[in-house]
């Protein structure tokens, strides 16, 4: 398998460096930007990147534009990077479809372990793979849902909740648990985050909804009937 592509958007040249040093020693490629609108050069240039760690503050064009205009034509996972820790810059992070949140100062070898577990459940490692339940098939190559046949326009997260769903099927699971295997194991996000999801993906899975059943003070169990 080729080396996956990560673009890593900062306009601190240390930064970078140090990020790029961390990731091409664990086995990636890297590409930089020392600001938005050269991060947005290089993503319409190269169509192989397979996750961008972006920086928030930034000169031309800041993180959240370039946010904004990525989920425009792609679902490419998404690490901000912030000097700040306020509660309403995650927010807007999570609304725009930012993937994980990682605050200034952190550990590279965190940044590396987080790397890992979203490319892990993008399934980048197991591209082949096509699920199916109850007449929902779960494409992860194409990042793609269909029902009877039929395409649907799922989130990133929404894709994600779906796929540890029916991968999952008949078993109970806590919010706990779906925050820790969807949101990453140490997002310390309110649970209602899961239950705006679920609400969200039910009504996008029409009638096949009602398979998601929950369960009052704990979670949710997928279950075809």
């Amino acid at each position: 398998m080729d080396k996956l592509k990560i673009l890593v958007v900062d306009d601190e040249s240390r930064m970078r460096k140090l990020v790029k040093d961390f990731l091409t020693r664990s086995g990636y490629t890297v590409v930089e930007a020392a600001d938005g609108m050269e991060a947005m050069d290089i993503f319409y240039d190269q169509n192989d990147i397979a996750l961008i760690i972006l920086d928030v503050m930034m000169p031309k064009m800041d993180g959240w534009q370039v946010c904004r205009e990525v989920r425009m034509h792609s679902k490419v996972p998404i690490i901000m990077l912030t000097a700040r820790g306020e509660e309403r810059d995650e927010l807007q992070g999570f609304e725009l479809g930012v993937d994980e949140y990682i605050s200034k100062p952190f550990s590279p070898k965190i940044l590396v372990a987080r790397v890992e577990a979203i490319l892990r459940r993008t399934n980048v490692f197991a591209a082949d793979e096509v699920v199916d339940a109850g007449g929902i098939s779960v494409d992860k190559a194409a990042h793609e849902v269909k029902i009877d046949g039929v395409p649907i326009d799922l989130s990133y997260k929404e894709f994600e909740l779906l796929a540890y769903f029916i991968e999952n099927q008949g078993i109970a699971l806590s919010r706990e648990k779906i925050l820790n295997n969807v949101w990453n194991y140490d997002y310390f996000g309110d649970a209602r985050t899961i239950d705006t999801h679920v609400k969200k993906l039910r009504n996008k899975l029409g009638d096949k909804g009602e398979y998601i059943k929950t369960i009052w003070g704990m979670g949710y169990k997928f279950e075809v009937e």
